[in-house]
């Protein structure tokens, strides 16, 4: 009896000590286990941005039976063109004119075969005029095509509106979508009751710059010139430690 008791309280004590132990290393693994824990989110930020460079380019033609008169031609053209573009803020100095081009135009059999007979040539040249005030630029290149009343042969190409500080918005853009993420990573967390760690990873998707209230996504990213207001969008995927 007197050994049964000797042995009680050894035991005892390693029981208790077995306890504790458990106790220390399950509230440790647990620690451990949501110190391992991550939440990744996705963060967005738009912004309107307006283009205050505008380009517009477009081809004056004339075609004749001849290379000479085809030249010609066009030459003939080109003061009434110059004219026109003053008038509308755009003097001869400002307006870039690209080589001229020359195609032949060959004669189609009745068996529909090119022959080696030319009938007539088209002679072209492209004109680019540049602007400050965009919406200069529109508006010409909504009139431009009425000087066919004149006789002047112009094809206008689509104008394109470029945004200048486009590299300094571009980190901005993606900094506030970085804070976005961390904003929502942040609400998720204390609505488990936890708290928001570092941020273990981050990567920036592809900006999207498309006319404003368009839904256009791409995954190579867009970089719209048909408009002149456009909205820029930058998406980023982050990851936090939660505590």
């Amino acid at each position: 009896m007197k050994e049964n008791n000797n042995l009680f309280i050894p035991l005892t004590i390693v029981g208790v000590c077995l306890i504790i132990c458990a106790i220390i290393i399950g509230g440790a693994y647990k620690q451990g286990k949501k110190e391992n824990q991550t939440i990744t989110v996705t963060g967005s930020a738009k912004k309107i941005i307006i283009s205050d460079f505008g380009i517009l380019r477009g081809s004056l033609s004339a075609i004749s039976t001849t290379e000479n008169l085809a030249y010609k031609e066009l030459q003939k053209q080109k003061p009434q063109l110059l004219k026109y573009l003053e008038s509308k803020g755009f003097p001869q100095d400002k307006v870039a004119f690209y080589t001229v081009m020359a195609i032949p135009h060959y004669e189609i059999s009745a068996n529909g075969m090119q022959t080696n007979h030319i009938i007539d040539y088209t002679y072209s040249q492209r004109i680019e005029i540049q602007s400050t005030d965009v919406q200069k630029i529109k508006d010409i290149s909504l009139e431009i095509s009425s000087l066919v009343e004149n006789g002047i042969n112009f094809k206008v190409e689509a104008p394109e509106y470029f945004y200048s500080k486009l590299g300094d918005l571009k980190v901005e853009i993606q900094a506030e979508a970085a804070r976005d993420a961390m904003i929502r990573a942040d609400k998720i967390a204390k609505a488990t009751n936890s708290s928001l760690g570092t941020i273990t990873n981050a990567k920036m998707g592809v900006l999207q710059i498309t006319p404003k209230y368009s839904n256009m996504v791409s995954d190579m990213g867009i970089n719209d010139l048909s408009s002149i207001e456009k909205e820029i969008t930058a998406v980023v995927n982050a990851s936090f430690e939660i505590k």
